[in-house]
């Protein structure tokens, strides 16, 4: 790849390149100067003169970011080195720049990414149709045919690519169409900030860029909206210079490209890459001066201005009166014959998408506070509520959540007026939009914080459902009005950058070349403030807006599209907003973790406590589809752990066996399902022995059996299923039984390790005995009772009885039975160690002899 970008930009093409670049930045840097002289005009007299809109009813928050990051999560990204795809973990923070890294762990460790892009300027795209087109378009020569594949095959039929008309193109694809769509829509909003890369805040600086930009470009011939107006000054400064450079390079390069044709699209696309860097950094340079030099001219120009005011707008508005008479026949004119046929049409096709766009933000928010309200009505606590208010703080910058507003937006159409009006695309207007939407939603839901923060600090966690709906209808009716108010505005900025740019290339042959006399009606001291080429703009522009305003205005007093008219103004019924505090913090409010982005972290730059940021979206969650190694969903499902080979599973079983008795070993981890299983549903044998009656009706099966157990340790555990095994067991005879002494030595054998020798050997003796003694009292007492014919009889043998209901064949009961004398039996007493505890005589089985 090297050697095709170098054999096409040599040492001396890359050379007229820099001076192309320092041509065009020099004539920008002279227009730039003069307008921000202008801008510095405007606002030292805004600041003196006041004025302004109506005031906002929703508050607005500074930084409403801070501590959060947007997006993380896994795709795989194609490597145009080694043409293949590798798996990559993106993090998208709050700057909105999208960052790759190796794996997850290296931007755990704090690592530098692998590769850092800046949306600013490209277009997220989901299919390879809507790439291919791009592409033959910027080789118009060379066009793939109808059904050719493109150069690169994605491993997935899920691709997401950014593409741009100058910079590189990034491939990526994931595995399924919730994740592409999930991406698709984070793209988008990464695309839509970085675009809007210039600050309102900056008063003097961002119009003074704006109508330098615009003032430059009409210079070339170039009226009408700008695609690229995308990004940062620097990027924007590129963008301009590549926009003459990069077709007169296309024309002398293409038809020198060698290869099929996908090889040449390939290789013009990283010639253009090139070519975009070496203007980028030259652009940044030439910028950073031009500021700096502004900059310190500011002091002196700001005091020459607040000490000749009066006189500077006097002279300018003697010099405006003589532009207006001189210009205005033609204005009215063109009005009326190429502008107020159209104004309505226009208006209309502004308003429809971008008032659905706006609904669906109210109906959104509206939804969110639904939600909220449900927890409260449930009983779901201060925990449950901090996490709602937690998620609905970042509802605004939810890409995804917010994608339906958007959607709406998108469907905006000035198909038939686009060429009339010199509109190269709505995509400006759309973008605007989308900005403007975002902004009242985070400005509605701030508010809405605000005032159940304050509602919960005078009156308590009472009704709070009461709360959260008196505070929801008080937002709702605030946004309406504001909804209205920036709507209004916005048709208003949108109708005059459709209109004004092509009356000016209209009116501009005819005008221009009177406009230089005009320059000796202005003070010499006074003429970096007083642009005769800005003040017949503004003449242009005051005769047209009477007819915007009024189309407008018209529009709010049918109420279409639910606008306001400009005399309504609602008072400001919440006096102490303005006072309240800063942005609240749920979690930490009602008990909840440590917010993330509280926690400092080492690392590079800072970025180890960038992974503790507060996530916007959530990872995507899928069912039973295996992910790679990774991807969005980073805990595997229990179906994607491998099982064991039977001989490896066997030789672990064997291993358990052998440690079963080891009561000091340490516990391990579960290795298989099965083990992993088992801990979650243990499974308890017991052995319950029944008669042979009843066990002739049993077979084996199993039963769910509700209910509880008691374990060894005295724990209850809950069951869920019984399942009965038959097992035919011999009859033990009399051979076969264990003696009374046996039993009572095995009974207390435990005992025996714990007590000293002495005490238990004359524990166990007085118990022998104790035992002798009432099976021969008892064995008395029953043959007393028998009769003599019994007597006589042979002597039959004795079952081994092990429970109270089973007979033996002679119908004699063994004496672990109930008492045969109607007499309860003396119990066996342990009395080792001191304890008097019971011995029960069902667990006996003694012999009689």
């Amino acid at each position: 790849m090297g050697d095709v970008v170098s054999s096409h930009l040599d040492e001396s093409r890359r050379e007229m390149i820099a001076a192309r670049t320092r041509a065009a930045m020099k004539d920008f840097g002279d227009v730039y100067q003069q307008q921000y002289a202008v801008a510095l005009f405007n606002s030292v007299r805004f600041d003196i003169e006041g004025g302004g809109g109506p005031q906002s009813q929703l508050l607005h928050r500074k930084d409403p970011l801070s501590g959060r990051s947007i997006f993380s999560g896994g795709l795989f990204q194609y490597l145009e080195e080694n043409h293949k795809w590798r798996n990559r973990f993106v993090s998208v923070p709050n700057s909105y720049t999208i960052n790759l890294y190796e794996s997850k762990t290296a931007h755990e460790r704090g690592l530098q990414p692998k590769v850092t892009i800046d949306c600013a300027g490209y277009k997220a795209l989901t299919s390879m149709e809507e790439y291919v087109e791009l592409i033959d378009a910027s080789l118009p020569d060379v066009k793939a045919k109808v059904g050719s594949n493109p150069f690169i095959k994605c491993v997935t039929p899920y691709p997401l690519i950014l593409w741009h008309p100058y910079a590189r193109h990034h491939y990526f694809c994931v595995m399924t169409e919730k994740e592409q769509k999930k991406w698709h829509a984070v793209l988008q909003d990464c695309v839509r900030h970085r675009n809007n890369g210039l600050s309102e805040e900056s008063i003097v600086q961002t119009p003074a860029f704006i109508d330098a930009i615009r003032r430059h470009r009409q210079a070339q011939g170039h009226y009408g909206t700008w695609d690229m107006m995308c990004g940062e000054p620097p990027q924007i400064l590129a963008n301009l210079v590549m926009e003459t450079l990069h077709p007169e390079l296309r024309n002398a390069i293409g038809p020198r490209l060698k290869g099929k044709m996908q090889q040449k699209q390939r290789n013009w696309m990283l010639i253009s890459d090139a070519v975009y860097r070496q203007v980028l950094s030259q652009t940044g340079g030439h910028y950073r001066a031009l500021i700096e030099d502004c900059e310190i001219k500011k002091v002196p120009l700001d005091a020459r201005l607040r000490t000749d005011m009066d006189q500077i707008i006097s002279s300018k508005q003697h010099v405006s009166s003589k532009i207006r008479a001189l210009v205005l026949p033609k204005v009215e004119q063109l009005l009326q014959t190429s502008i107020q046929p159209y104004i309505s049409s226009i208006l209309e096709a502004l308003m429809e998408p971008t008032s659905r766009g706006f609904a669906e933000v109210r109906d959104i928010f509206f939804k969110e506070l639904v939600e909220v309200s449900k927890n409260s009505l449930n009983g779901g606590g201060k925990e449950k509520l901090g996490e709602h208010m937690e998620r609905l703080s970042m509802l605004a910058f939810h890409p995804v959540k917010m994608q339906s507003c958007y959607e709406k937006v998108e469907q905006l159409n000035l198909e038939g007026l686009q060429q009339r009006f010199c509109v190269a695309s709505p995509s400006v207007f759309i973008g605007r939009a989308q900005i403007l939407m975002r902004e009242q939603m985070d400005n509605a839901v701030y508010t809405f914080e605000q005032l159940l923060n304050q509602s919960l600090e005078a009156k308590g966690q009472d009704d709070m459902c009461k709360n959260i709906q008196r505070c929801q209808d008080r937002v709702l009716k605030k946004y309406d009005y504001d909804s209205s108010t920036v709507r209004k505005k916005f048709f208003r900025e949108a109708l005059l950058q459709i209109i004004i740019p092509y009356m000016l290339q209209q009116l501009s042959p005819s005008c221009s070349p009177e406009l230089p006399r005009f320059k000796e009606l202005i003070f010499e001291d006074f003429s970096q403030f007083l642009l005769v080429e800005n003040m017949f703009e503004e003449v242009v522009l005051q005769s047209v807006s009477t007819d915007i305003m009024m189309a407008v205005k018209e529009a709010a007093v049918q109420r279409r599209h639910n606008l306001y008219r400009d005399s309504i103004i609602l008072s400001n019924s919440d006096p102490s907003l303005l006072a309240l505090g800063e942005q609240v913090d749920w979690a930490a409010k009602f008990g909840g973790d440590e917010p993330e982005g509280s926690l400092d972290g080492g690392g590079v730059d800072g970025r180890a406590s960038e992974k503790r940021r507060k996530q916007v979206v959530s990872m995507i969650q899928l069912d039973e589809v295996p992910l790679p190694y990774e991807s969005c969903m980073e805990v595997p499902g229990v179906e994607v752990i491998p099982e064991e080979g039977p001989e490896m599973s066997k030789g672990k079983e064997d291993d358990h066996r052998e440690n079963d008795g080891d009561l000091d070993s340490p516990l391990k981890s579960p290795d298989k399902v099965g083990e992993i299983r088992g801990l979650i549903n243990p499974v308890v044998e017991m052995v319950v022995p029944k008669s042979e009656e009843s066990q002739s009706d049993k077979t084996n099966e199993t039963k769910p059996g509700p209910g509880t157990i008691t374990m060894e340790d005295g724990t209850q555990e809950d069951v869920t299923h019984v399942t009965t095994t038959v097992e035919d067991a011999p009859k033990k005879t009399t051979q076969h039984k264990t003696s009374s002494q046996t039993i009572v030595q095995q009974l207390l054998g435990s005992k025996k390790q714990e007590a000293g020798e002495e005490q238990q050997e004359a524990a166990v003796e007085d118990t022998v005995q104790e035992v002798e003694v009432a099976v021969q009292e008892k064995q008395i007492q029953r043959i007393s009772d028998v009769p003599a014919e019994e007597l006589e009889s042979p002597k039959p043998k004795l079952s081994a009885a092990t429970d109270d209901s089973s007979h033996g064949d002679s119908g004699f009961q063994s004496p672990a039975s109930a008492g045969l004398d109607g007499r309860e039996l003396q119990p066996i007493r342990n009395t080792l160690n001191g304890e008097d505890n019971v011995i029960s005589v069902e667990d006996l089985q003694v012999d009689l002899v």
